[in-house]
């Protein structure tokens, strides 16, 4: 079983990216997925999560109207797109699968990807 993270990288404050979560050993379908990232000096932080049960999705106040989840089941895959993206925004970020209702807690986590936004 293993989650694994894409897609993180150096962007200017502004810029776009897109993560990727692939799942391997596992359905993705049949849990709920949620991203997580956590700034240096931080604690790990819940920023969005798509549900299994009915695909609805839930962002934190600090992302919403420039993050979007989503899931491709045939991918087995679920992204993140980040749009206008901030110094903030900058830190390590992690994909979970839930088997609950919630993206936590989390049966299976990823190791991370880096995401660093320049001002």
């Amino acid at each position: 079983v293993q989650l694994v993270e894409s897609g993180g990288g150096l962007v200017q404050a502004g810029g776009s990216l897109t993560l990727s979560c692939v799942a391997s050993g596992f359905t993705l379908d049949n849990y709920a997925i949620g991203w997580f990232r956590q700034a240096p000096g931080k604690e790990r932080e819940e920023i969005s999560c798509i549900r299994s049960t009915d695909n609805s999705t839930a962002y934190a106040d600090s992302v919403k109207g420039r993050f979007a989840i989503s899931r491709d089941n045939a991918k087995n895959t679920v992204y993140l797109q980040m749009n206008s993206l901030k110094p903030e925004d900058t830190a390590v970020y992690y994909c979970g699968a839930s088997r609950w209702v919630g993206c936590v807690p989390s049966d299976y986590w990823g190791k991370g990807t880096l995401v660093t936004v320049s001002s």
